[in-house]
């Protein structure tokens, strides 16, 4: 998954919430990510020990990295990416396959 790391803007292209922009909030192991304001869900949490309370908490849940797209313009233009030739910070550079600029 060079692709798509934590803080890039994706957009849905697939599933029920198809059309919405967020950033990454994270990127999980099984090829999955969560994505800011996408995919949320209820959780029922019973009041701990520990003095937290109990309630119905709304979370974002992961979802597939097949079904969001890179966006990289101001405009919007979803791409994809591959691989450059250079290194920095010891990663190797991301390039625009729609533009040919590194991300």
């Amino acid at each position: 998954m060079a692709g798509i790391r934590k803080g890039d803007q994706v957009k849905v292209i697939a599933g029920k919430d198809k059309g919405v922009e967020g950033k990454i909030i994270g990127v999980l192991e099984n090829d999955r990510v969560v994505v800011e304001g996408v995919n949320r869900v209820q959780k029922h949490t019973r009041a701990g020990q520990t003095g937290t309370e109990g309630g119905i908490i709304t979370a974002e849940a992961p979802i597939h990295v097949s079904n969001v797209m890179l966006v990289v313009d101001a405009d919007g233009a979803k791409t994809t990416t591959k691989i450059g030739s250079g290194v920095v910070d010891g990663k190797k550079t991301r390039i625009s396959r729609k533009t040919g600029k590194e991300i």
